[in-house]
């Protein structure tokens, strides 16, 4: 069959079904897929030399016939391959190990190009495991800059080389340019089919990085310009009931807070309500780190839809979160008559509801008033697209409900400007008055035993609790030297603090046990909870004013400044201890960040910059669109594609003029709820 670029990656010759499994564990269903599959480096043979002047220590590139191949073994019984070969300058031996089909694969009287290191084995000079391949005219894993992409399980990148190479030869005309001339001549990108050629074999590295700049520019260019389009379609398709905001109506609910607004929530607020009073529904991510207010700027929300005659929704990914939200909503909004109800899988509030808070329990709710005009959701990166889809299916009738998304996860302003671009944004930075910093260390392993000895004074003396957290939930092989939460409950439990109550919380772990060991802590039953990050989220104890991090270099900044979150809830002062077993000084000056940087989008932004995305996106949740090629700590590139795609989108906003962008959109655009 004739492999067009949507085909099965299959259908390439010497995949099939079996290595096509294998490929979809990197992303790779479709030709197309393979050939955007760039290498992450390239290993330089481009230095052909002869073997006389071979020198230990050089990596080159050497092309000769073969001599001699037989198969040996060394005094301990090691298989080893052995071949010699020749130039015209002279003869080099060469060894592999345990490849014991080399020797049906190379021929006495082949042709060999060999790519590696020259080393000395005994008093001999020779190339140990080189790179090779039998020279024909063109080499493709030697005597050039070779790719190396990432691998899985049965897949080497030689494979991969010989594979993207037939498809760059078979396939790579079928791609059509998208990106509009002017764009690509304004940046100084390549075209389409030259850039995917050299990001695999380029002649220089030279034209490896303008090749690699292309493909980067692209992927956020079109995530941008995606962005672009949701919110036109968002705009364009979507109506809602406008609401009447009254500004004494406003000052009425603001008045009964038992504290102040901070400027942020202020502002946040004013941002909200101007979104309600138009006519096209409200599509808005409020951004703020733990204890920064979110949820009273959602509750004036609230107020403000009930007052015209409607009711909200409020869906959080745990029990224990909408509980919570539910207690915090009805101590703002009971007194001033408005009904709050609770629905999870365990609990259901019936009658006449103007707040109804819940888990994904809320999806399968009956709404007999169709008169939901307001639609909150926390953590919305917990929750698929289809379930924020099903929630939006309950608004009322023939109008769209507005639609509030809050995150406790810092988001760099870079990524979130990228990523939600079809959202308004709204940032609570400052934290209500009287909240205290949360005075944080990074402890020396050989003050582990000092720290324990406080921790117990301080529950001794202040009455206080205490969060310990370790990454693992059973102790892995592989990480040895990482602490797991069970092994580290039975041992704190028996040796260290024999005399304190402690309790263990983890993801494995039912509801129902869960809520009971949170209950059991929240209400002073126990002393200490040793968790796993499932406390990141989501968890409030007024009394707890110590968090002990162990393995603190496994964790992101932002998920330390979270986890750092869960105490200093109250004005009483509070404490986070980091522990590593890593006292490298790029460990160390990381984690010393927490001591003196409190805002969790300057720390989300530094953690970019020094660890990267992929750090930064494990920590995040679910749905985070992951970049093949480009970088979000590419701020220079971010600009240049943002500036395009709204010079594009103010020329030609239905992209009429440009049919093969809009295709390329459509087809792989996800419309917002």
């Amino acid at each position: 069959m004739e492999l067009t670029l949507s085909s099965s990656v299959q259908y390439v010759p010497r995949v099939g079904p079996k290595m096509a499994t294998k490929l979809e564990i990197l992303g790779i269903k479709t030709v197309e897929d393979l050939l955007w599959y760039a290498p992450f480096r390239y290993n330089d043979y481009s230095i052909i030399s002869p073997i006389a002047r071979m020198q230990p220590g050089e990596t080159v590139t050497v092309r000769g016939y073969v001599i001699s191949m037989k198969n040996a073994f060394t005094k301990t019984g090691k298989k080893l391959q052995q071949a010699k070969i020749r130039d015209s300058s002279g003869t080099l031996d060469v060894i592999w190990f345990n490849q014991m089909y080399l020797t049906n694969i190379i021929k006495v009287g082949d042709t060999l190009s060999l790519s590696g290191k020259v080393d000395w084995f005994g008093r001999s000079i020779v190339m140990i495991s080189p790179e090779y391949e039998i020279y024909k005219e063109q080499s493709l894993h030697t005597g050039r800059l070779v790719p190396v992409y990432s691998e899985t399980e049965g897949l080497s990148s030689k494979w991969l080389r010989g594979r993207i190479a037939f498809v760059i030869e078979s396939c790579l005309e079928k791609l059509e340019e998208y990106i509009p001339e002017f764009i690509r001549n304004e940046n100084k990108l390549p075209d389409i089919t030259h850039a995917i050629s050299s990001v695999h074999f380029p002649k220089t590295n030279h034209e490896a990085e303008l090749a690699r700049q292309r493909l980067a520019f692209d992927e956020l260019f079109l995530l941008i310009m995606r962005a672009k389009e949701q919110k036109r379609h968002w705009q364009m398709t979507k109506k809602s009931h406008p609401m009447n905001v009254n500004t004494s109506t406003v000052a009425e609910i603001i008045s009964s807070l038992p504290f102040e607004l901070t400027g942020d929530q202020k502002k946040a607020v004013n941002e909200i309500l101007d979104d309600l009073k138009k006519p096209i529904p409200m599509n808005r991510l409020l951004e703020g780190d733990v204890g920064s207010g979110k949820t009273v700027v959602a509750a004036i929300a609230m107020y403000i839809v009930k007052k015209n005659g409607f009711q909200s929704l409020l869906m959080a990914p745990t029990e224990i979160l909408a509980t919570q939200h539910f207690e915090t909503l009805s101590q703002f909004l009971s007194p001033l008559g408005i009904s709050v109800g609770l629905i999870t899988g365990a609990h259901k509030d019936k009658g006449a509801i103007d707040v109804y808070v819940g888990t994904h329990a809320l999806l399968f709710q009956k709404y007999t008033s169709g008169r939901i005009a307001l639609i909150v959701i926390d953590e919305q990166q917990r929750f698929g697209v289809a379930q924020r889809g099903l929630l939006a299916k309950k608004t009322s009738r023939g109008k769209n409900a507005h639609l509030l998304t809050m995150t406790a996860t810092p988001i760099p302003r870079t990524v979130a400007h990228t990523m939600y671009g079809n959202l308004d944004l709204s940032i609570l930075k400052e934290m209500p008055v009287g909240r205290l910093k949360v005075k944080t260390w990074v402890v020396d392993r050989e003050k582990r035993t000092a720290a324990y000895a406080w921790i117990q004074k301080q529950i001794a003396e202040e009455h206080a609790q205490a969060f310990i957290v370790c990454p693992l939930i059973e102790e892995s092989e592989s990480m040895s030297t990482v602490k797991a939460v069970n092994k580290e409950y039975r041992r704190l439990k028996k040796d260290v603090f024999p005399r304190l109550r402690l309790g263990l919380l983890h993801g494995r772990m039912n509801s129902s046990k869960k809520s009971s060991v949170l209950t059991k802590f929240r209400d002073q039953k126990l002393d200490i909870l040793v968790t796993t990050p499932v406390v990141e989220v989501g968890i409030d104890i007024p009394n707890a004013t110590i968090m002990m991090i162990e393995a603190a270099d496994r964790f992101g900044l932002s998920q330390l400044h979270q986890l750092r979150g869960r105490v200093g809830r109250r004005n009483k002062p509070s404490y986070c201890l980091l522990f590593t077993e890593k006292e490298q000084d790029t460990v160390i000056t990381r984690l010393k960040a927490m001591e003196r940087v409190y805002n969790g989008p300057e720390l989300a932004e530094l953690d970019l910059r020094l660890r990267g995305p992929g750090e930064l996106f494990g920590n995040l949740q679910h749905g985070f669109t992951t970049l093949r090629v480009a970088s979000f700590s590419d701020t220079e590139l971010i600009s240049q594609a943002k500036a395009s795609a709204e010079r594009l989108f103010a020329l030609d906003p239905d992209l009429t003029a440009h049919p093969l962008l809009r295709g390329k959109l459509k087809s792989s655009i996800i419309l917002p709820v």
